[in-house]
């Protein structure tokens, strides 16, 4: 099964790795199927059962997002609240529609790695991305190490954010 990968970025016209990342994975669709959230829900109206059933019909799950005030963009916070509710992604007999389904996360960060901790108040990138991993974890999905990169907003040079690509799509293929 394909690899579903839900991309959210507030403003997808004016990004560069998150938009570099898309265009690598489309290269692939026999892989990955990518969702767009923005662009499938410009109004920020969900609909849920479609949603689910995309889920569904794939196999693993990554949200691919980036970090913004410490937090996933809204939008992706809304598909979390909306789409992984009792009774469907946890909270059946033998769990929920997530058990056992590899998750992780890929991001992009504004923060350059080796400043993480001292400019984040002392909590670094894994700290911040683990209510993600709490969340995949109650639902019994196999939650795994995120992927990233960091220094999004500073002048990252075309290498750089190629070489990214390419270990983004490695990353992927790792799962």
């Amino acid at each position: 099964m394909k690899t579903f990968i839900i991309v959210t970025h507030p403003h997808p016209e004016s990004s560069v790795v998150n938009k570099r990342w898309v265009e690598e994975l489309k290269k692939h669709p026999e892989h990955y199927a990518v969702h767009e959230l923005h662009t499938v829900y410009p109004d920020g109206n969900i609909d849920v059962k479609e949603e689910q059933k995309l889920v569904e019909s794939h196999g693993n799950l990554i949200l691919q997002f980036p970090v913004i005030w410490s937090n996933c963009p809204y939008l992706l916070k809304k598909w979390l609240d909306v789409v992984l509710i009792h009774g469907w992604a946890y909270g059946l007999d033998g769990g929920g529609k997530l058990a056992g389904r590899k998750v992780a996360l890929a991001v992009t960060a504004v923060i350059k790695e080796e400043c993480s901790e001292k400019e984040l108040n002392l909590y670094n990138l894994e700290k911040l991305l683990t209510p993600f991993e709490m969340t995949f974890r109650y639902m019994d999905a196999d939650y795994r190490p995120f992927f990233a990169i960091y220094g999004a907003e500073s002048d990252l040079s075309a290498e750089i954010i190629e070489q990214s690509a390419g270990c983004y799509i490695e990353f992927l293929d790792r799962l």
